[in-house]
């Protein structure tokens, strides 16, 4: 089975990956990093500031209330999957884009014909083991790629899961920068993962692919 396109799939699921950078970063003077620390605090978070045309506009025509999300820390030393979120507001506009003191400040975008849209999150869960970018990348990798050692520490993933992880967006070439759709299954085994552990012994893998996609 060919791997489905971000657009396809982002027409036909109710499960997401938002993506979020963990570590203090400024644009403008002020600090854009969003943990899931500080989301756990905060319990909702207008998610503004996207700027990428496909992500904003799965934003704006697929993403529901009750759509379930993958808070994915990005652009730090481990990337990978945190914990839980809901979507609890469907799409509106954008109003960072309108605030000239934004980093998101987009003159092109006007109260009357918005460019940019956000949707509301909730904070569900810390994942009891995190899950990294760099494991996600071997169990994608296929069966034949797992040793008999790492098949028996994620023996509560069936080989369909482990297929279906190999089809996230999130490990093919290319990236949105916050959010991608993720096909229910493969989010379902991901939050076992969070849940049972066991790959926390696991080496990341090697070579040049890995390497540049372990930043994503």
């Amino acid at each position: 089975m060919a791997p489905q396109t971000a657009a396809h799939l982002a027409r036909t699921t109710n499960c997401w990956l938002f993506k979020s950078e963990p570590d203090a970063r400024y644009e403008k003077g002020k600090d854009i990093s969003f943990s899931i620390d500080k989301f756990e605090k905060v319990g909702t978070e207008s998610w503004d500031g996207v700027r990428n045309a496909q992500a904003s506009g799965f934003m704006k025509n697929n993403m529901r209330n009750g759509h379930k999300a993958l808070f994915y820390h990005s652009s730090c030393a481990v990337p990978g999957v945190a914990g839980l979120a809901e979507i609890c507001k469907e799409a509106y506009p954008d109003h960072t884009a309108f605030d000239t003191k934004s980093p998101y400040h987009d003159p092109k975008s006007s109260r009357e014909t918005p460019r940019w849209y956000m949707v509301d999150v909730k904070f569900v869960e810390r994942l009891e083991h995190f899950v990294p970018l760099s494991v996600l990348q071997q169990i994608g990798a296929g069966l034949s790629h797992l040793t008999i050692e790492q098949r028996k520490d994620i023996a509560y993933l069936s080989d369909e899961q482990i297929h279906n992880i190999g089809q996230m967006p999130l490990l093919m070439p290319g990236r949105l920068s916050v959010q991608k759709p993720v096909l229910p299954i493969a989010f379902e085994a991901i939050v076992q993962m969070g849940k049972s552990g066991g790959f926390a012994h696991w080496t990341p893998s090697k070579g040049k692919k890995a390497k540049k996609q372990e930043t994503a």
